[in-house]
This record gives structure tokens, C-alpha cells and sequence, in this order.
């Protein structure tokens, strides 16, 4: 019986070793004064965005109206006084419109003068 010898499946290459050296950068004079920061970082201090002012939401309206006349459009009026209404409808809709208005005019959180007022 004769054995027969195959060819190696992977070849092993070699690693040559006449390779450039990659360039490394080179080493320039700054231009200019020193800086403090990284540029693009205010040197200068600013007002806090997200500082608080003292102004709070008081009063909500939510209007759903679909742009397909064939849905029932919607509204919810809401305030931290504890006024709060719905309607559904379009009719019904505008009236609860106009009155969140009147209630923004009356309501003693938004103003304040008018609760001393109503109390007299």
C-alpha cells in the first residue's frame, strides 16, 4: 500500500522584516498665548439656564382636534386651584375655550389682588 501525501491546506507566510518605520508627527513652536481651557470652553462664569425664577404652570388646556372633520374633537381645562372641566364636541369645545379664558382672569393663584377682593 503506497500512502499519498497532500499538499498542506493553509500556507504560512512570512513575515517581512525590511518594513518603514510608520512617520511620527513632528514637534511645532506653539503660536500664540497659552491657553487656560480647551477651545470652545467660556472662560467667563454665565447665569444658570435652569436656575429657578419662581414661575410655575398653574393652568392647562388640552385641545384634541383630529384633522378629519368626521372626529369628535375634545378639550380638558384644568388648574392647580382645582378648577377642572372637559367637553367633547365642537361646540362644547369653544365654550370650554372661552371659559378657561374667564377662569385665567379670575382665578385667585393667578391673581392674587383679586382674592383680597372677593374676600371683602
Amino acid at each position: 500500500m503506497s500512502t499519498r501525501r497532500h499538499p498542506p491546506l493553509k500556507s504560512i507566510t512570512t513575515t517581512p522584516t525590511d518594513l518603514p518605520a510608520a512617520p511620527q508627527p513632528v514637534d511645532t513652536a506653539a503660536v500664540g498665548e497659552p491657553k487656560g481651557v480647551a477651545e470652545g470652553v467660556p472662560t467667563s462664569v454665565r447665569i444658570d439656564p435652569c436656575r429657578d425664577d419662581g414661575r410655575r404652570p398653574v393652568a392647562w388646556l388640552h385641545v384634541v382636534a383630529p384633522p378629519s372633520w368626521s372626529v369628535t374633537p375634545s378639550a380638558r381645562s384644568c388648574c392647580t386651584c382645582g378648577y377642572e372641566r372637559q367637553a367633547i364636541g365642537r361646540a362644547a369645545v369653544l365654550q370650554l375655550v372661552a371659559a378657561h379664558g374667564e377662569h385665567r382672569t379670575s382665578c385667585p393663584l393667578l391673581n392674587p389682588a383679586l382674592e383680597g377682593r372677593a374676600a371683602a
